[in-house]
């Protein structure tokens, strides 16, 4: 197997941490222009809603930028150079990407944000606003967000593309390991979008339902990384012949990035239970509400009917 060469993004000494943490220049800088756009776009939305005297919960502003933040950290950084050349440093970019990058940008509500930042295109006029409202609501989106669907991507992204030669297949060539990072972003975002349940979404299930979604997806994660880490050979031949001069041992390192895909499915369980507990918490609340208003504008009915049947009373038992 051989790997691409150039200057600009395959790094030629070991990996230090300073190293991993650097910048790293590519042939062309997609995630780097990427991510200031979201962070510009999601910036220019708030400052649209506070400018017109709305409120933004600043949490979700450090959220989105949070999640913005670790997507840079996987792919501008060395990491994303030294992804193209040890299997452990790529499965920490595929883990961000798809368990904890997608959770963070998630929780900042970038559709509910986008749909009270964007102006309304008047009637019979179709702007922006429109276009996402109708895309949210829209067939594709009821496929693309049904569990029969992303559970299988999710299941598919592990074990179908590392246990087939669809990764070398793409590894081949920058392009190819650009679109497999894209790949595992979109693929942790349509997986958790509705059992989130921050931004609207076609369908709402039940907090519970949103818990058994993650429950059942979260096992393959782990057996992806136990058959990884019990694997005796490559599972992969891209990473078959490491730089001779770094002294690392392929399998070893296929060992390792099986174990930090272990583990990392730790993660976001917990964070996505810890989300989900307090809007179920805050649900909770929103009912008990909206129930104790009801009993209020009941007793005050019933109040006022009786007050009114005491008056017609009154008059009834008056002078003639």
């Amino acid at each position: 197997m051989t790997h691409m060469t150039g200057p600009m993004w395959m790094p030629t000494a070991p990996p230090t941490l300073g190293r991993l943490l650097a910048w790293h220049p590519q042939p062309l800088p997609v995630e780097p222009l990427v991510c200031l756009l979201g962070l510009a776009l999601y910036g220019l939305a708030v400052w649209r809603l506070r400018r017109r005297g709305d409120h933004w919960p600043h949490h979700r502003t450090l959220l989105w930028s949070a999640g913005v933040l670790t997507v840079a950290a996987v792919t501008c950084t060395g990491l994303n150079g030294y992804g193209m050349q040890m299997f452990s440093a790529h499965m920490v970019q595929h883990m961000v990407l798809s368990m904890l990058s997608p959770i963070l940008l998630l929780l900042g509500a970038p559709i509910t944000l986008a749909l009270r930042a964007l102006p309304a295109a008047g009637r019979g006029r179709t702007g922006p606003r429109e276009i996402l409202v109708r895309l949210v609501h829209s067939r594709l989106a009821r496929v693309v967000s049904s569990p029969f669907f992303t559970l299988p991507l999710f299941i598919a992204s592990l074990y179908g593309l590392y246990f087939t030669p669809l990764f070398d297949f793409f590894m081949h060539s920058w392009l190819g390991h650009e679109w497999m990072l894209a790949h595992f972003l979109m693929t942790g975002l349509l997986f958790f979008w509705p059992i989130m349940g921050v931004d609207p979404a076609p369908r709402r299930p039940s907090h519970v339902l949103r818990m058994l979604e993650l429950f059942i997806g979260m096992p393959f994660h782990a057996f992806f990384g136990i058959a990884v880490m019990m694997s005796s050979g490559l599972i992969v031949g891209f990473y078959a012949h490491p730089p001779a001069a770094w002294h690392l041992d392929p399998l070893a390192d296929q060992n390792t990035g099986g174990g930090i895909a272990w583990a990392f499915s730790e993660i976001p369980t917990v964070l996505v239970l810890l989300a989900l507990l307090v809007q179920w918490a805050a649900s909770d609340r929103r009912t008990a509400d909206r129930t104790d208003r009801q009993a209020r504008r009941d007793q005050d009915a019933e109040l006022t009917a009786y007050n009114a049947y005491l008056a017609r009373l009154a008059a009834h038992d008056g002078p003639a």
